[in-house]
């Protein structure tokens, strides 16, 4: 069993940026896949960024690329990882999650990641 856990949201202005944590800890071994996802009020979930544990590729949905830049640090079985964003927009407000799996089918199939935690509520404010 994973445990994912994230935090570092908060209310920030237009132009701001925020950088937010995310941890796994337990059976890591079986993870090959974290990413971050969202979900705004009356909207359905969407992808941010995810990448391959292991090292290879990171993939950035549309809304993230050339703004949010995801990094990971790996240490005996605990994996710690940040979504750092840049140049906030009002529509980037939403509660952010944090996910963990395999990803057997790519990195933009969220049905990949199993383990997730309970999200962190980002606002932005113009």
């Amino acid at each position: 069993q994973v445990q994912v856990a994230e935090y570092g949201g908060a209310s920030v202005q237009a132009g701001g940026s925020l950088r937010l944590t995310c941890t796994a800890s337990g059976n890591t071994w079986h993870t090959h896949c974290m990413g971050w996802f969202r979900q705004a009020p009356g909207k359905e979930r969407e992808r941010v960024a995810t990448m391959y544990v292991g090292g290879g590729s990171t993939s950035y949905a549309d809304p993230a690329k050339g703004r949010f830049t995801l990094r990971i640090y790996q240490e005996r079985g605990n994996d710690t990882l940040w979504l750092q964003m840049d140049r906030l927009r009002p529509e980037d407000t939403a509660v952010y999650y944090c996910a963990a799996g395999k990803c057997p089918t790519g990195l933009r199939d969220a049905s990949g990641f199993v383990n997730w935690g309970q999200g962190t509520q980002v606002t932005v404010s113009s």
